[in-house]
């Protein structure tokens, strides 16, 4: 697997990352550019760009040197992200929607970095063998969900392929915020990835997120990873890409 390119000294964010299913469909590159930040453009993989649909748990959010929160920082989160690469070729992700069970969170997200945090409730479920997600926005009528996703986590994969690598060894994030377009770095210890049987799934994210029918299909790429200790360092702000 791929490690981070960026030595971060001083991060102005931490995060742990637990159970996270990394799920993956190849979608037309046209879709996924009229979807991204301006300084950016689609990243491919085999003539194909992809979108993720990946839900998990963030615990322990410390902003600089301070303690970890001990409420506000620890929640469950489901986020739909594309790939994009900027003029200089660094490849990071965007995101289209993240949803996330602390309003505090999703407002300081907003505000900070102009991310798309929706409110939502999350719960995740370890049964034996079987970890399930569920996500509820707020505006979502009671007795439905927006995503359930339910899986078995398998062996761990002692030389992920490069498929695998491009879609999760990702180590930045572009974000449209006040007029530009920021690049935020981060960096964590490599992936242990294992495989993963989806046993159950349903989504409407993807179709909010601006990708009708690809939830309509099975993913084309399914990985489990028990976690990572991530850190962000400062923002910047891209320069135009290149015209062609």
């Amino acid at each position: 697997m791929s490690f981070s390119p960026h030595d971060i000294t001083k991060p102005i964010l931490s995060q742990q990352w637990r159970n996270l299913t990394f799920l993956h469909w190849r979608i037309n590159t046209a879709d996924a550019a009229s979807l991204m930040p301006a300084g950016v453009e689609p990243d491919e993989f085999d003539g194909s760009s992809w979108v993720g649909l990946v839900p998990f748990s963030l615990r322990n959010t410390r902003f600089g040197p301070s303690p970890a929160l001990p409420f506000f920082g620890t929640f469950h989160e489901t986020n739909v992200r594309l790939y994009a690469k900027d003029a200089d070729g660094r490849r990071g992700v965007v995101f289209l929607s993240l949803e996330a069970e602390r309003l505090a969170a999703v407002i300081g997200a907003q505000t900070a970095f102009g991310l798309p945090y929706v409110w939502s409730r999350m719960r995740v479920r370890r049964t034996g063998g079987t970890i399930v997600y569920t996500s509820r926005r707020h505006t979502t009528p009671r007795g439905e969900v927006d995503s359930a996703v339910s899986v078995r986590p398998g062996a761990r994969i002692e030389h992920p392929d490069a498929l695998a690598d491009f879609l999760t060894a990702r180590w930045a994030l572009f974000s449209r915020h006040l007029g530009r377009t920021l690049y935020l770095p981060n960096s964590h210890q490599p992936w242990a990835l294992h495989e993963a049987e989806l046993l159950d799934f349903s989504d409407t994210l993807l179709t909010r997120a601006g990708l009708p029918g690809v939830a309509n299909r099975m993913p084309d790429s399914v990985l489990f990873a028990p976690g990572v200790d991530a850190v962000f360092g400062a923002p910047q702000t891209l320069r135009p890409l290149r015209p062609r």
